[in-house]
């Protein structure tokens, strides 16, 4: 009876244990997905150097790192700031590592520049001397942090920088590369937060646009209506 019972309750605690440590086992298992998911998470990296020909250089040594499989690329571009008071963005190199697009005006880059450069982006003034100046209002929309915003700040007027999209199993090589061996910055932003506020803003400079349009062919038309009951008869 005593050895019965003695084994009743052996059994009982091996089992308990067990319990515990496959919870453990599977609390640890999700994790270290849910890690491996955060640092497999595509990313829009911003790289900013002092000197132009360091981006340059970057952009050769990251395409290294692609082909080492350091990091998972999908697009990368050098980007210039015009110096020339017009606040123009300019992609002066591009690449697609998937060999998809071989022209960055179709990729989210290019419409990111596109709209950095266009007249959303002076009106809503993502760089230094915007038309809104410092009302109240311009705090407001300067405050809510977007990619804009990082970019024309990294990225300021007569400097050239780099945009990538990749993913990163490990941020160390992309680090070691830009910032320990060329001294320069970088700013890791979400993918679909920068894809939304570039078709967000995209949309509201096609309404813009259109609604410009609309008013501009309401007024000319009333001032050739104007004229016409001006005209003797």
């Amino acid at each position: 009876m005593w050895s019965q019972l003695l084994f009743f309750c052996t059994g009982c605690y091996f089992s308990e244990v067990f319990s515990f440590y496959f919870y453990l086992f599977h609390v640890k298992l999700k994790e270290n997905v849910k890690k491996e998911a955060v640092l497999m998470s595509k990313r829009v990296i911003i790289l900013n150097f002092q000197i132009e020909s360091q981006a340059y250089q970057a952009f050769s040594e990251i395409k290294k790192l692609h082909g080492t499989r350091a990091i998972k690329g999908e697009q990368m571009a050098v980007i210039s700031h015009v110096p020339n008071g017009t606040h123009q963005f300019k992609i002066e190199d591009f690449l697609d590592f998937t060999g998809s697009n071989n022209s960055s005006k179709g990729g989210l880059i290019g419409m990111l520049v596109g709209v950095l450069g266009g007249p959303l982006g002076i009106l809503l003034g993502w760089f230094a001397g915007g038309m809104i100046g410092a009302t109240q209002d311009a705090k407001e929309i300067k405050d809510a942090q977007t990619v804009f915003d990082f970019v024309s700040n990294k990225i300021g007027e007569g400097a050239t920088g780099l945009i990538l999209i990749a993913e990163e199993e490990d941020n160390r090589p992309l680090n070691q590369l830009v910032m320990m061996e060329l001294g320069g910055e970088i700013t890791r932003l979400d993918y679909e937060e920068v894809e939304k506020d570039v078709h967000d803003a995209a949309e509201l400079e096609k309404h813009a646009k259109e609604t410009a349009q609309k008013n501009w062919k309401e007024k000319h038309q009333k001032s050739v209506d104007e004229t016409d009951d001006s005209t003797p008869s």
